[in-house]
């Protein structure tokens, strides 16, 4: 077996804690709103349509979510400082307190789990986490383009694959991003 498959096959299990934590949150908002929030988060003042990119949504989709987002209490908008037809989305109070429970969630099951090995074993789990975290990094020049609208907009760089980072960052983890966003 590969190292890559071994990899694949020992994630599972950290997957199945993510996927854990984002399940027992579905019941306040859907995995989308939940992908929607975190993408928020990351970039305080995303627009719609960078918000529809960055979750590779048509933005008539993105633009319904942000409805039920906003009537859930989880999302504000705020007219855009430099064109006021431009929308900025932030985060409430509300959605920080859900995002901070959905990680404290994940911690206390991480926790758990990490309790059962030896402390050589978490070391190098730890030490192997942050070796990969580095190398990935290294795969990509700036983990994600920027969102938020800047003065000049840069060019989207590419991944190894050929997708721009905001693709891949729609799509999962990027490298460098604590928040793996894809599973909450």
């Amino acid at each position: 077996m590969s190292m890559a498959a071994e990899l694949d096959t020992a994630a599972g299990a950290l997957l199945t804690v993510w996927d854990g934590a984002r399940e027992r949150t579905a019941n306040r908002i859907s995995t989308a709103q939940l992908r929607a929030v975190m993408l928020v988060e990351r970039h305080d003042g995303i627009n719609l349509r960078r918000l529809a990119t960055g979750l590779d949504m048509l933005l008539s989709s993105a633009s319904r979510l942000c409805d039920r987002l906003v009537a859930a209490g989880m999302l504000e908008r705020e007219p855009g400082r430099a064109d006021r037809r431009e929308i900025s989305l932030h985060l409430t109070a509300e959605a920080r307190r859900l995002l901070a429970e959905l990680r404290d969630d994940r911690r206390q099951h991480l926790a758990a789990i990490l309790a059962d090995m030896t402390p050589e074993a978490r070391e190098a789990l730890l030490r192997g986490l942050r070796a990969f975290d580095e190398a990935a990094r290294a795969r990509v020049v700036r983990p994600v383009s920027p969102l938020v609208p800047q003065a000049e907009e840069p060019r989207a760089e590419q991944l190894p694959d050929g997708r721009d980072a905001v693709e891949a960052a729609s799509r999962g983890w990027v490298a460098g991003d604590a928040s793996v966003f894809r599973t909450a």
